[in-house]
């Protein structure tokens, strides 16, 4: 199950990766016929703005779709969790569970040695939270160069062109807002890394 998991998340991370490309190409596309829709009318305006937005978004989520993948490909077992505690009515699976459950909570009060199985599925988890803080984080960094190029082309522009500098200042608080969110992000799979054992305690418990 962990390998057919690992095949899983790699044809959608390639997918996604696809589609990411188009999109972003797509999004500048649009943008830029936007931009240069001065003698158009204002419906026509209006339908290149609203597809530029689409397309923005649907980037963005193509952009996620890529960063969960990986860090399923990365740990796939990890990411198989979520499937073994929702809804779970396998007596054999549930008592397997609870017994995890239980050996890693004496583990954390009493600073217990662990069984090497659920040694496994600390190092896992851990390294599941571990691979996502370091995508946001690189994910941060782009976004962040982004915004200081789209800053200074908006200094650069002339303040005649309001069609312009709205467009470069609509993305620049953009990619500001996601740069923030992806640190926060970052720092906090960073932190569930870090708190391997009790972490992984709650995702066993339905605290995901």
């Amino acid at each position: 199950m962990v390998d057919y998991w690992f095949r899983y998340h790699v044809a959608k991370a390639v997918i996604a990766a696809a589609l990411l490309i188009v999109l972003v190409a797509l999004t500048v596309l649009v943008w830029k016929a936007f931009l240069k829709a001065g003698g158009l009318g204002a419906v026509a305006r209006a339908a290149l703005a609203s597809a530029g937005v689409l397309a923005t978004m649907l980037a963005l989520l193509s952009l996620a779709a890529v960063m969960a993948n990986i860090q399923g490909a990365l740990a796939p077992f990890a990411s198989l969790i979520p499937m073994l505690t929702e809804g779970a009515t396998d007596q054999e699976l549930a008592t397997t569970l609870d017994q995890a459950s239980q050996q890693l909570a004496d583990s954390s009060l009493a600073g217990a040695r662990t069984p090497p199985a659920i040694d496994v599925m600390i190092a896992d988890f851990s390294r599941y939270h571990a691979v996502m803080a370091v995508i946001a984080a690189i994910a941060a960094a782009a976004f962040l160069g982004t915004g200081v190029l789209l800053w200074r082309r908006f200094a650069r522009t002339a303040s005649s062109d309001r069609r312009t500098r709205r467009v470069v200042g609509s993305f620049g608080v953009l990619s500001a807002l996601l740069t923030l969110g992806l640190i926060v992000h970052a720092a906090a799979n960073a932190s569930t890394a870090a708190d391997r054992g009790p972490a992984l305690l709650r995702a066993l418990n339905g605290g995901w």
